[in-house]
């Protein structure tokens, strides 16, 4: 599977702008990819002004999603707000080249930023087969909570994507290091670059790490597209050696 990881500043509250922003950077994806991953709250920055921009799940953003992945025969994930039933969520969608949609709402809101008291959190992991993967899609905060993110799934693929500032990106590094050991899965981490509107810094440092904690792609820090092919059966067989996942601890989480 090849998979391009779109690292970018994004306009502030300001889907329009964004949608225009990041539909140019995927036409430039110089090669065919399978997955196109976008950082979290793509259109509008990481805001807890959600009615400035939220969009519902019959909307503009997620008809150009659509379209998009239609055009470039890719799927495409990364999150947006999405209003429904009357509560706010910081909901990731994973868009396949066909149009359908599978969607995964942020577990692990961020109190610090008081996120928890504008949106609603999900209660259910999302797992998406797609290619011969089985993808874990998680959102920035839910990075620092491992047992939601263990592999009891046996899935291949572990994403996060995020709005990281910059004063605890050592945090982020570190810590997805520790998600690709543990769960012996491929980790991308995708983060934006820039300035937000409450002047947070974001440096980047997307990052693609192999199921022994070995860079793929190692932290970067400009605007750009990155692109990782991944083997799956190096990955099995590593795994069929080592038999770590073997002896994990069962568990349910409510």
């Amino acid at each position: 599977m090849k998979i391009a990881l779109l690292q970018t500043a994004l306009s502030w509250e300001n889907p329009k702008e964004n949608r225009i922003h990041l539909e140019e950077k995927i036409h430039s994806i110089p090669e065919a990819v399978d997955l196109i991953v976008l950082p979290e709250m793509f259109t509008s920055g990481f805001t807890m002004h959600p009615q400035n921009c939220a969009d519902t799940m019959q909307g503009a953003t997620i008809l150009w999603l659509q379209s998009l992945a239609k055009e470039k025969d890719s799927a495409i994930t990364g999150s947006l707000i999405i209003e429904e039933n009357g509560n706010y969520y910081n909901r990731l969608v994973f868009v396949f080249p066909n149009g359908e949609i599978q969607h995964y709402d942020k577990r692990h809101l961020f109190t610090l930023a008081g996120e928890d008291k504008i949106y609603t959190a999900g209660t259910k992991k999302l797992i998406v087969e797609y290619k011969g993967f089985k993808i874990c899609p998680l959102i920035c905060y839910d990075l620092r909570f491992p047992v939601f993110a263990r592999n009891v799934e046996d899935y291949d693929v572990l994403i996060y994507v995020a709005n990281w500032p910059k004063p605890r990106v050592n945090a982020w590094d570190i810590l997805l290091k520790a998600r690709a050991v543990e769960n012996m899965s491929y980790v991308f981490g995708i983060n934006r670059v820039g300035l937000d509107s409450n002047n947070h810094e974001y440096v980047g440092h997307s990052q693609a790490i192999d199921f022994l904690g070995n860079y793929i792609l190692e932290p970067q820090e400009t605007e750009d597209i990155f692109i990782v092919t991944l083997d799956k059966n190096a990955m099995l067989e590593t795994r069929k050696k080592l038999n770590f996942l073997n002896d994990k601890d069962h568990f349910e989480i409510f």
